[in-house]
């Protein structure tokens, strides 16, 4: 529940900013910029009314742009740390670096579900606004990435590290963008603590072997001469 106007009008400046950021995240996720409502931001914030989000955002494409910078500024110190220490791995430490960095990422897509829906929307949103802005924000994240391939000196000619890469976001991000899909397809909630343990497991040996850093995990074998009914 967000909080009632009065607490809002107490807080902090930046808590009230963070607030707002956090609604904007989830109406952009679900709606996209063009229909994602100034009015219902402000009021699941619990402001008085659209007017006081302009004490904090000059406007509508101040605060959608503040919300996807605010998405990359999280994540791509992660992909830049990422990229040092799976290129400073010596030792067979490389497969340890990558899950640290999954972990991070996850553990961050975990407590922030929306952060996937909201880069799958943009990249869709066929506003003009959104068609313009949406590469300049977002393009930090793909080339951040691409640095990390690049500096893992995994298996893959350099030409084909944009397609690895696509690759990687898929799994990564998909998981999240796509969970109601999944709980439809599925059966069940993508989100259930054993679920996503799952999900982070196979991340990790995924991502281990697409780097070149792991070997893929041996299949059983299959037994034959079984007695069928």
């Amino acid at each position: 529940m967000p909080p009632p106007a009065a607490a809002q009008a107490s807080a902090p400046a930046q808590s009230v900013r963070e607030a707002i950021l956090d609604a904007a995240e989830r109406r952009f996720a679900d709606r996209g910029y063009a229909g994602a409502s100034l009015r219902d931001i402000a009021a699941e914030v619990g402001l008085k009314n659209q007017a006081s989000i302009y004490h904090y955002f000059k406007n509508k494409k101040a605060l959608y742009e503040a919300t996807l910078a605010r998405t990359v500024q999280t994540l791509v110190p992660l992909w830049q740390g990422a990229g040092d220490a799976i290129a400073g791995a010596v030792d067979g430490s490389g497969a340890a670096a990558s899950a640290a960095f999954l972990d991070s990422v996850l553990d961050h897509l975990e407590q922030h579900p929306d952060v996937a829906r909201l880069i799958e929307r943009a990249g869709m949103d066929d506003d003009r606004y959104a068609r313009t802005t949406v590469p300049r924000l977002l393009r930090p994240l793909y080339t951040a990435g691409l640095d990390v391939l690049d500096r893992a000196g995994g298996p893959w000619p350099p030409e084909q590290l944009p397609h690895v890469a696509t690759g990687l976001y898929h799994l990564i991000f998909g998981y999240f963008a796509n969970a109601s899909l999944l709980r439809a397809v599925m059966q069940d909630d993508p989100y259930t603590p054993e679920m996503f343990a799952r999900q982070r497991v196979f991340l990790r040996a995924a991502v281990a072997q697409l780097l070149g850093i792991a070997p893929a995990p041996a299949r059983p074998a299959v037994q034959k001469g079984r007695n069928r009914r």
